[in-house]
């Protein structure tokens, strides 16, 4: 019996000790546990979150993918406008940090309301998206001219100018609109073709097999650096040439001259057919003769036949001085891409007769156009020739220092294109001198 709990005492002490401890745990977190009166509020605001996240997500990822292919070209304008996107973004972002924290709005109403509308902050976004996407239609369009080499549109409109001069001075007049819509017409079905032959380089495998590329051969690496998908550098060639042949077409209506229409369909199925299958001219060891065809010999007697409407020997002496510059032009940038011509069996005249042999034919071709303007001085209508051959002379330094560049050590090396440098310069400046010289020509004798 001593040892028997006292169970009513013990149950009090136990009831009195649980009793304590609610009353200290309820009276310490009075109203913490409080049932919450707007779980809607909530969920609106959860909602709302989630939706502002996703239109900032969706920003941000169509200003990367819009700015990546132009990041190359245009780095400036792409840092403007991804800054513009930040600041949106760190805006819309404060303007959730301030509904938040402000404790005076009507959160319950002004969420459900949001809630309720979402088209109308979807509508603004969409604005905003598409004002930016107008830049970068924009900057595409130029990205477009840029891979169409403009820089080298040069080679098309040396021979125009030479033409169209000579005749000027062979009968005192010039027809200024038949010289724009050549001019215009040959430089479109130009671009045209750069951007052809860099798609079908492209199929062959050429360009990418090129480590060597400089900014005077290797194509423009629009396609392998990702700037422009394939589809769309061929979409551009195919523009190009048709805006080319339309103005052709208005040419041969003007004139009704079949010697035009020839020269015209010449022109740009050769331009086309330079790199396409199944022709590929540049792969048959025959594309520098074509070049020289369609950018010296064809062009000058277009050009003069559109000013005088006559064919005859008169333009051959510069068409044929034009041609071999631009000859010189193509033959000196195929050094660089030696290695990557042969591993896809494109047959350039480098490729077929080598390193050594092709610096001698550079050489004797550059000669054999100061020889031509030499015979141009004492030509029977020497005061037709005189002044046009006596200017070309002039750039004999040039010359000379490209002879000195056009070496096997120089050429061979990897990285080095001052020799193309120099031939495109000798190219642009001599087509020049004979187009000065037939414009003096024509001053002192308007009517030969």
């Amino acid at each position: 019996m001593q040892n028997k709990a006292n169970l009513p005492d013990a149950q009090m002490n136990v009831n009195k000790v649980l009793t304590k401890d609610y009353e200290d745990e309820t009276l310490g977190k009075r109203g913490k546990n409080k049932p919450n009166s707007k779980p809607i509020c909530q969920r609106v605001k959860l909602m709302q979150s989630v939706y502002l996240q996703r239109i900032m997500k969706k920003i941000a990822d169509m200003c990367y993918e819009k700015t990546k292919p132009i990041q190359t070209q245009f780095p400036q304008r792409v840092k403007f406008m991804q800054s513009l996107y930040l600041q949106r973004i760190m805006k819309i972002n404060a303007d959730m940090g301030s509904e938040k924290t402000n404790p005076n709005k009507p959160n319950s109403q002004k969420s459900v309301q949001s809630a309720r509308a979402p088209t109308l902050r979807e509508s603004k976004s969409v604005v905003k998206i598409k004002y930016m996407k107008s830049h970068f239609e924009y900057s595409k369009l130029i990205t477009l001219f840029h891979a169409s080499r403009p820089q080298f549109l040069v080679a098309s409109a040396a021979p125009v100018l030479v033409g169209s001069c000579l005749g000027y001075a062979t009968v005192g007049s010039f027809n200024w609109p038949l010289f724009i819509l050549a001019m215009l017409g040959i430089m479109a079905i130009h671009s045209g073709a750069n951007m052809a032959n860099d798609y079908f380089d492209h199929l062959s495998g050429n360009d990418w097999a090129n480590k060597n590329p400089t900014p005077f051969s290797g194509g423009s690496r629009y396609i392998q650096e990702g700037i422009l998908s394939p589809k769309t550098i061929l979409l551009t060639a195919l523009v190009a040439l048709t805006v080319g042949s339309a103005l052709g077409v208005v040419i041969i209506l003007l004139t009704r001259s079949v010697f035009i229409l020839a020269l015209g369909l010449v022109g740009l199925l050769g331009g086309f057919f330079y790199t396409a299958p199944p022709v590929k001219l540049g792969y048959r060891c025959v594309g520098e003769f074509v070049i020289a065809l369609l950018f010296g010999l064809f062009p000058v007697y277009g050009s003069y036949y559109l000013q005088t409407q006559v064919i005859d020997t008169i333009p051959l002496l510069p068409a044929l001085i034009v041609g071999i510059l631009i000859f010189l032009v193509i033959f000196v940038n195929e050094f660089p891409d030696l290695q990557a011509d042969a591993a896809v069996n494109k047959r350039t005249l480098v490729v077929r007769l080598g390193v050594p042999a092709s610096v001698w034919v550079y050489r004797v071709a550059l000669a054999a156009s100061f020889l031509i303007a030499a015979v141009m001085m004492i030509y029977p209508l020497m005061r037709l020739m005189f002044f046009a051959g006596l200017l070309y002379l002039i750039t004999l330094p040039i010359a000379v220092r490209a002879m000195k560049f056009a070496n096997k050590e120089d050429l061979a090396k990897p990285g080095q294109y001052r020799a193309s440098q120099i031939t495109v310069l000798l190219h642009a400046v001599g087509a020049l001198a004979l187009t000065i010289g037939f414009i003096v020509t024509a001053l002192h004798n308007p009517a030969v």
